[in-house]
């Protein structure tokens, strides 16, 4: 659950916050996607944006899939929202792993700082 979206005293409310949440979340990740993006190389750098696009694309149809049972009512953009949430949040924190590769580590997509 969101952080203090529990205590959302209507839907709305509580739509509106994990709205908020999910808005949060995809700020956190464009902030690491665009470090990860001034480290990478030109060619990283395509690679990553094609990368990026697609995950977008599954993202959005994963959270559509995922949020379909609810899709009539009224918590509908609590779940879709909470998904998109937790699916982009997934995502900041695996971009940021290619951020904090230890020296040594041959597996890291990019150098370390």
């Amino acid at each position: 659950m969101a952080d203090g979206c529990d205590s959302a005293a209507t839907q709305a409310d509580m739509n509106q916050c994990y709205a908020a949440e999910y808005k949060k979340q995809d700020e956190r990740l464009n902030k690491t996607y665009k470090e990860v993006m001034s480290r990478a190389t030109d060619k990283q750098k395509e690679l990553l944006k094609k990368a990026q696009n697609a995950w977008i694309a599954f993202r959005d149809a994963d959270c559509d899939f995922m949020s379909s049972g609810a899709e009539q009512g009224s918590v509908y953009p609590m779940v879709r929202a909470n998904c998109l949430a937790d699916k982009t949040l997934e995502r900041t924190e695996l971009l940021k792993g290619a951020l904090e590769c230890e020296e040594g580590d041959v597996s890291c997509v990019l150098p370390p700082k």
